[in-house]
């Protein structure tokens, strides 16, 4: 854990149930037409529409059907200048919400995408502050809305990377937990699955800090009680678990302040290269089904190479947040981790069209992503693929 830190989040954050009916009056006087990136069913933002233009924003609507590309932010940004649009809400999961965030980047700054891109590109600054960004998630998983990066894919690279800068932060995140109730189960199991790890990985990462550190702490035993009472009460979306839904929720959006100031781990590193490699895979069910074995390996290995570190102890104190027993061992904690990964009913790798041959070039590809570098220890090649074969 560093001692030296900075923290930033979005200009705004508004939390509660039943807070969308305020968007209107909390995004007057950003902007007069917005460009409202949704997912593919535009009339869940039916009511945020009627609300907007009850305070004259005119809304442009732009739906996205999968998750975010370059392609498809350089479009949208296209479509921002046509339209001469001044401002850019995201209104959906996750990815509705990164398009929304390049897309708000993309139309203040010209040139090729590739100059902003990390990995596959030159990773410059943005030149020009982005349009005004607000973002609305409907989903509890990714923490997008308090983020200053966009994760994009690009086809002729096979790979995510991040568009990524400290203006990309939103002008307000509004979070209402009503808006999960519809997310059906399987959506529900996937996205929790990535808040749980995004408060978990940041708090064993090596960049944790204080500030990180409470956010992780309070959002840890938020996740042991209410993400699988979340999945079992997707099925009957008219008798949502209120209270497990707002639960995800916090957890989420702890995730994305913890995620944001701090580091992530081997999971995110894995999963990332893979969701630009593989299509069709979510994100959230790649870092669900790599992180018992995550847990796993890095707990061996700091037991073998880094006995006394802090990343070792910080696990043993996860085990006991999940657990909800102080005599728990770090191993429970993987344990307890990879017990809900089955009572999620979560795919194994393999699902993906993924094989035991192409290992090697994934642990490759992984090895070098920004996520892979908040891993508390350095892990070597064979201990990245015992990760993939036992999430395999």
């Amino acid at each position: 854990m560093t001692t030296q830190f900075e923290f930033a989040t979005a200009t705004r954050i508004v939390f509660g149930a039943g807070s969308l009916a305020q968007a209107g009056t909390l995004i007057k006087g950003m902007g007069a037409r917005a460009l409202l990136v949704t997912g593919s069913k535009t009339n869940r933002a039916l009511p945020l529409i009627d609300m907007l233009e009850a305070q004259f924003i005119e809304a442009i609507t732009y739906p996205i059907s999968s998750e975010p590309s370059v392609k498809v932010a350089v479009a949208g940004a296209e479509r921002v200048r046509g339209a001469k649009c001044d401002l850019v809400i995201g209104f959906g999961g996750g990815s509705v919400i990164d398009a929304a965030k390049a897309i708000a980047a993309f139309a203040t700054n010209d040139g090729d995408p590739l100059d902003y891109l990390e990995t596959i590109g030159k990773g410059k600054p943005l030149k020009n502050p982005p349009l005004p960004f607000v973002a609305i998630p409907t989903t509890a998983g990714t923490g997008s809305e308090v983020t200053r990066n966009a994760v994009l894919s690009s086809a002729k690279h096979k790979v995510k990377v991040s568009l990524r800068s400290p203006l990309m932060l939103p002008r307000l995140a509004l979070v209402d937990p009503e808006l999960t109730y519809s997310v059906p189960p399987a959506v529900t199991a996937y996205t929790g699955m990535d808040a749980l790890a995004q408060v978990l990985e940041p708090y064993v990462s090596a960049g944790a800090t204080p500030i990180t550190d409470a956010f992780c702490r309070e959002a840890l035993p938020r996740a042991a009680r209410s993400l699988l009472r979340a999945y079992e009460s997707a099925a009957d979306p008219k008798n949502p678990d209120a209270a497990a839904r707002e639960d995800m929720a916090l957890v989420s959006l702890y995730g994305g302040l913890a995620l944001a100031n701090a580091k992530l781990g081997a999971a995110h590193g894995f999963a990332g290269p893979l969701g630009g490699m593989y299509d069709g895979a979510p994100h959230g069910a790649l870092v669900a089904a790599l992180l018992p074995h995550v847990m796993a390996v890095n707990i061996r290995a700091l037991r073998k190479r880094q006995r006394d570190s802090q990343a070792l102890r910080r696990y043993k104190i996860v085990a006991t947040l999940l657990t909800g027993s102080p005599k728990a061992s770090a191993d429970d904690g993987a344990e307890w981790v990879a017990e809900m990964v089955r009572a999620l009913n979560i795919p194994p790798l393999r699902t993906y069209g993924i094989k035991m041959d192409e290992f090697p070039a994934i642990v490759e590809k992984s090895a070098h992503s920004n996520s892979m570098k908040g891993n508390p220890i350095t892990l070597t090649p064979d201990e990245l693929t015992n990760i993939l074969e036992g999430a395999w």
